[in-house]
C-alpha cells in the first residue's frame, strides 16, 4: 500500500508547475500558520502569513511544506523567524498593519 505522502508526490509529479506551486504554498502556509499563532500571539495572522510566504524562497517553501506533515519543528520555527526578520518581510508586515507588533 502506498503511503499518503508518497501518493501525494506521485500525484504532484503529474501536475503543472502552477499546480505544484499552489500545493507547495498551501502546505507551507499551514505550518507557518501554526508557528505564527504559537510564537506571535496577538499578531494579525493572515497578513503575517501572507508576508512570510511571499518572501520565502523556493527552497524555503519546499522545506516548510515538508514540515507541514510532521511539524512544526524547531527548524520550522527558526525558518519562519528568519524569513519574518528580512527587510522585505518587515516592510510587508509594516504595510499590513502589523507595525505595532514589530517592536
Amino acid at each position: 500500500m502506498m503511503r499518503p505522502a508518497l501518493l501525494g508526490l506521485v500525484i504532484l509529479a503529474g501536475c503543472s508547475q502552477t499546480a505544484r506551486d499552489d500545493v507547495t504554498r498551501s502546505a507551507a502556509r499551514s505550518v507557518v500558520t501554526r508557528v505564527v499563532v504559537e510564537r506571535f500571539p496577538g499578531v494579525p495572522v493572515q497578513p503575517a502569513i501572507d508576508c512570510i510566504i511571499d518572501n520565502a524562497s523556493g527552497p524555503e517553501l519546499l522545506g516548510l511544506a515538508s514540515d507541514s506533515m510532521l511539524g512544526p519543528t524547531a527548524a520550522t520555527t527558526e525558518s519562519v523567524i528568519r524569513i519574518a526578520s528580512r527587510p522585505d518581510t518587515v516592510r510587508c508586515l509594516s504595510t499590513r498593519g502589523i507595525a505595532p507588533f514589530l517592536g
